[in-house]
């Protein structure tokens, strides 16, 4: 999710004022303190398993996790120093490297499972609707939970491979909680949704129509782990502790699908049948760079940069 420039500058501003040194003490037992900035969603079972499993505690890490709802606080939280790292989409950190932020990535963080109708988000429409292909949601309205980022920008891509015209969709913001009921009541056409909202649609009996993820790359890097740059030049030996146990995390919940679904009944409130039923990402240590740049592209076409990012100090 990505917050607008105007409020990510101001909270930058705020949260600047009002940090208070560096998140990483002393521990009594010898670990350092390091905080990150999390959303309770299924993407950051990872994380909660490394600290489960003692990944981070291997490193001499007492890692606290600070879960919040995502949009403005995220990146200035980890600008002003109130998270050491944190967690969030490729688009919303490419805006924010160009809009100045110094901002780095230390891990790949969720990547699309690559399979058509079995992906862990999708394009959703009503079970009796006409809508048999992205390409038909020309002139239609269809929702994202934030607009100008992943979510709209990987759909338009699904129309673009299916043959339509990208730019005469509609996109209007909707929270995903919201986005069954709308799509039942006919308030819109078509829903953009990710787990567990889209095993809730599947279920429903909705259809769906294309797997955005998969049509915009087979092996995308949804989502990273990032830091600063100054923090990262700070403490280089904390952050190659932290980079470890995250990368130890991502193979730990890559090769144990079933401790990723128990670990998600600790930390969010999704329905323990739900948990079960959904479609879950893949989590490679490593970031796909290819697919970045493709995004990246895609940015440029659709109008969200003007001209083409320099992705290398993002990608490290």
């Amino acid at each position: 999710m990505r917050p607008t420039p105007a409020a990510l500058t101001a909270a930058v501003a705020l949260l600047a004022a009002t940090a208070c040194g560096s998140p990483a003490d002393d521990h009594p037992d010898g670990l350092t303190t390091v905080t990150a900035g999390v959303i309770p969603i299924v993407d950051v079972a990872p994380v909660y398993l490394g600290v489960e499993q003692g990944f981070f505690a291997e490193h001499g890490i007492d890692l606290q996790l600070e879960s919040g709802s995502g949009g403005a606080a995220i990146v200035p939280g980890v600008i002003s120093g109130e998270f050491d790292f944190a967690f969030s989409n490729v688009v919303s950190l490419v805006i924010a490297r160009e809009q100045g932020l110094p901002l780095t990535t230390l891990t790949n963080g969720v990547t699309s499972a690559g399979e058509q109708g079995a992906d862990f988000g999708g394009v959703f429409v009503l079970s009796d609707s006409d809508v048999t292909s992205a390409a038909e949601l020309e002139g239609l309205t269809v929702a994202a939970n934030n607009l100008n980022n992943i979510g709209d920008t990987t759909v338009r891509q699904s129309v673009r491979e299916a043959g339509g015209d990208p730019a005469q969709v509609d996109f209007v913001e909707l929270p995903f909680p919201d986005m069954p009921a709308a799509l039942e009541t006919g308030q819109i056409d078509a829903v953009w949704a990710v787990e567990p909202f889209a095993s809730t649609i599947r279920e429903a009996g909705h259809r769906e129509i294309a797997s955005n993820f998969v049509d915009t790359h087979p092996d995308l890097s949804v989502a990273v782990y990032f830091t600063a740059e100054d923090r990262l030049a700070e403490d280089p030996e904390l952050f190659e502790g932290v980079t470890e146990a995250l990368q130890e995390s991502l193979a730990y919940a890559e090769d144990n699908p079933d401790e990723v679904r128990r670990i998600l009944a600790t930390y969010t409130e999704i329905d323990p049948d739900l948990i079960e039923l959904m479609a879950l990402p893949r989590f490679p240590g490593q970031v796909n760079e290819e697919s970045v740049r493709v995004l990246a592209d895609l940015m440029v076409t659709d109008g969200l940069l003007n001209t083409g990012p320099d992705l290398d100090p993002l990608l490290n």
